[in-house]
């Protein structure tokens, strides 16, 4: 949600700024903007809209310098405007600031400072920042740069990330960070500042990773690290894995396409890291001192939560609750030292997730992370951590992330059941080698792109669509739904099969189309049942799972997948899901990567 880009060198900073805000586009925008010091103060250009009508005022006021920040706004204070968007200056032209998050004293540093005839510009909370450090530097002519941020921030509630620039110091980019992801790259002609790593990645693998209350210093010649004493701090310098080329199309059209495409690679190289450096967070939790686990996490990382608990509550017979975390984070949960709480996030960064994580860490219980990008928040603050193999996840709509996900939990009840002797060390291999067949089994699916899109194209009039399934296949129905939502913008709604008669029937009607996933063998007779109700009343359907004993006749159609454990089953249908999903949104001609209204990363609560 939102992105900083920020860049001190000896290269021209500008098409290094455009070129980081593109590759931020997907944390979801509605403006953006450039600052860079040049010999009068500031250069800035700053447009509602996309960054290609950034581009075209760039081409009309040029802007050249060796220092500059940028930024890609998605709306919280303020309604999306050329003003409204970032970066932020003071009154006196001498600060430039660019921020991610949520300042919530904000009304009351801008009462403290308008009657000190400061005029504020803007609707935004980040105003406030630009404007406090300007009365700072003015009031305490004594400070350098570094006091004045120190000072700003202390004054400061809420949520943070930051880049800003003094007029008076224009050698100097200073960086800080609180409850909002912030990243320091260097290489041999510069150093940056970006809210993500692939927003650097064309240029350098080497970051350090801000800690919550640090500050970082850049000029040309290398970057210092203080905290909120001024003392200062050692910093590690982290390789980063990810490819150049794992942050491009790949000549796909959309990152979303590439995205379900890798996964067979995806769930491979995840399934392999339980060898490697997933191995030992798994091994070192002792899960017979456990008497409940707790899932929680937003979106569709929620929704693995779900497929997750029928896993564990049929191998490991342990109780497992699953709670969004912005729910979690307020309702008193019962949780205490014998709970294990499992968090979920692809980003690490997810606002609501982390609080989740603090409360139930303040509570006594035991947390274990599953996320995909290391440095994260989530990924540095919870007890473990396990690593999904994903790589950048660009498209805003996840799909490799979700699977990898998958994937980790799979393995995660497995090796806790073995450890609870709730199976044999039999059927733990049998499971094991299950799982490990997952990646050429998706690849068989990814086989059937052709008639999915086909389907697809006849789905583009429906106005209302539903998911039904029965236990584990109902939990992927989830976020089958949500994915559809996501990027075609049409109604759909997730019911388990059995509920349909409790008033969702109700909704079937004429051109309805329902699509119906059987991949419990055991439950087929319940969902066949359901799809006669639905279909008895004018709705269309679409199976995915076994065909057998289905025979299409322009009401049915089936998608069918290769055959796998019922447990594992969510893993080939989600597959299905997805693509179906994106080709409804393509045929609509819709902005596949980058849905209206969303943010890959939510920082803010």
């Amino acid at each position: 949600m939102c992105g900083i880009i920020g860049y001190v060198g000896e290269e021209n900073a500008v098409p290094i700024i455009i070129e980081g805000l593109k590759k931020l586009e997907y944390r979801g925008y509605d403006s953006a903007g450039i600052a860079v010091c040049v010999e009068d103060g500031f250069g800035v250009v700053k447009q509602k809209g996309r960054l290609a009508a950034l581009e075209e005022r760039l081409k009309d006021q040029p802007l050249k310098s060796r220092m500059g920040i940028g930024h890609t706004r998605w709306a919280t204070h303020g309604e999306p405007s050329d003003e409204n968007s970032h970066p932020h200056l003071g009154s006196r032209n001498k600060i430039a600031v660019v921020h991610n998050g949520i300042i919530e004293n904000y009304k009351d540093i801008k009462e403290r400072l308008v009657p000190k005839g400061i005029e504020f510009s803007s609707k935004t909370d980040s105003e406030a920042i630009a404007q406090l450090a300007e009365y700072y530097a003015q009031k305490y002519r004594g400070d350098d740069l570094l006091d004045t941020v120190i000072r700003v921030t202390r004054a400061l509630e809420g949520s943070f990330a930051l880049g800003i620039m003094c007029a008076d110091d224009p050698d100097t980019l200073i960086a800080v960070k609180k409850d909002n992801p912030l990243i320091i790259g260097v290489c041999e002609h510069g150093q940056f500042i970006a809210s993500d790593v692939p927003a650097v990645l064309k240029y350098t693998n080497k970051v350090y990773y801000l800690s919550d209350n640090e500050i970082a210093a850049l000029t040309k010649d290398g970057v210092r690290f203080f905290n909120m004493d001024k003392e200062p701090v050692q910093k590690t310098l982290e390789t980063v894995t990810w490819s150049v080329d794992s942050a491009e199309k790949g000549g796909y059209e959309h990152f979303m396409l590439k995205e379900i495409m890798e996964q067979p690679r995806v769930l491979r190289d995840t399934v392999q890291s339980i060898k490697g450096d997933n191995k030992e967070p798994i091994e070192s939790i002792d899960v017979t001192s456990i008497d409940k686990l707790v899932i929680t996490a937003c979106g569709s990382a929620y929704n693995a939560g779900v497929v997750a608990r029928y896993v564990f509550e049929r191998i490991c017979r342990i109780s497992v609750e699953v709670e969004l975390a912005s729910e979690f984070r307020y309702k008193d949960a019962v949780v205490d030292e014998k709970t294990l709480v499992i968090l979920i996030s692809q980003s690490g960064e997810t606002a609501d997730t982390i609080a989740a994580m603090r409360e139930a860490k303040a509570k006594g219980a035991k947390t274990l992370a599953i996320v995909n990008v290391v440095g994260s928040t989530i990924a540095k603050e919870s007890d473990s951590c396990l690593f999904t193999a994903a790589g950048p996840e660009i498209a805003v709509a996840t799909t490799k992330a979700f699977s990898a996900q998958l994937v980790l939990l799979y393995i995660l009840a497995v090796r806790f059941a073995a450890k609870l002797s709730r199976i044999s060390r039999e059927s733990e291999q049998e499971l094991l080698a299950e799982i490990a067949a997952l990646p050429d089994k998706a690849a068989q699916v990814l086989k059937n792109v052709d008639s999915i899109q086909k389907y697809a194209s006849t789905c583009v009039g429906y106005k209302n669509i539903f998911f039904i399934g029965r236990n584990i296949d109902y939990a992927i129905a989830l976020e089958g739904s949500l994915k559809l939502k996501e990027i075609s913008y049409v109604h759909s709604e997730a019911y388990a099969g059995g509920e349909l008669k409790h008033g969702a029937i109700a909704l079937v009607e004429e051109n309805t189309l329902v699509v119906a996933i059987s991949g419990c063998g055991r439950l087929r007779g319940k969902i066949m049942s359901n799809i006669e109700q639905v279909a008895s009343r004018g709705a269309k359907v679409l199976m995915i799972g076994s065909c057998q004993d289905v025979h299409p006749d322009g009401i049915i159609s089936c998608i069918g997948l290769p055959e796998v454990p019922e447990l594992l089953s969510p893993s080939l249908s989600v597959i299905v899901m997805q693509l179906l999903s994106y080709y409804v949104a393509a045929n609509k001609g819709l902005d596949i990567d980058k849905p209206r209204n969303l943010a890959k990363s939510v920082t803010v609560e």
